[in-house]
């Protein structure tokens, strides 16, 4: 024979994991920044002459991204070395990194890569040393550059 305690207290667990699963949700954090109405995460500039736009992203695009960059650094013979994470292949097989010239500004640049070795390119025609590019974040760049999200 078995006891009616357990199912006595079984609608009361039900109400309390009831309350728990609704309650929980109100203690989350809300985000920083909520986004304006109506703002674009990014704004998109073409230059006619080049096809080459020029990115400028809000702070929370930014943020939400979690963009990083590193300097470019040079190399022998008028050489620059830059991060291998910063490369990226276009659909012909052309090479760019996106640099930033500004906060929160991002142009893509054609890279013309001699070597790759231990995680360094190697690039004969390239932003200048000094120059920031996103080694985070870039194919996202690249995505909202070409409005492959839509």
């Amino acid at each position: 024979m078995t006891s009616q305690k357990p199912q006595r207290r079984l609608p009361l667990a039900a109400a309390v994991c009831a309350t728990l699963l609704f309650a929980l949700p109100a203690c989350a954090q809300p985000s920083a920044t909520p986004a304006a109405v109506g703002e674009a995460p990014a704004k998109v500039e073409k230059n006619a002459a080049t096809g080459i736009a020029k990115l400028t992203l809000t702070q929370r695009g930014v943020d939400r991204l979690e963009l990083k960059t590193e300097a470019v650094t040079a190399g022998t013979g008028g050489q620059v070395l830059l991060p291998y994470g910063a490369l990226m292949y276009d659909a012909n097989g052309k090479t760019w990194v996106y640099t930033s010239p500004g906060p929160r500004v991002y142009e893509r640049q054609e890279v013309i890569v001699s070597k790759i070795e231990a995680g360094v390119v190697t690039a004969s025609s390239g932003p200048p040393a000094g120059t920031q590019v996103v080694t985070v974040g870039a194919a996202e760049l690249f995505g909202a550059e070409f409005n492959t999200g839509k």
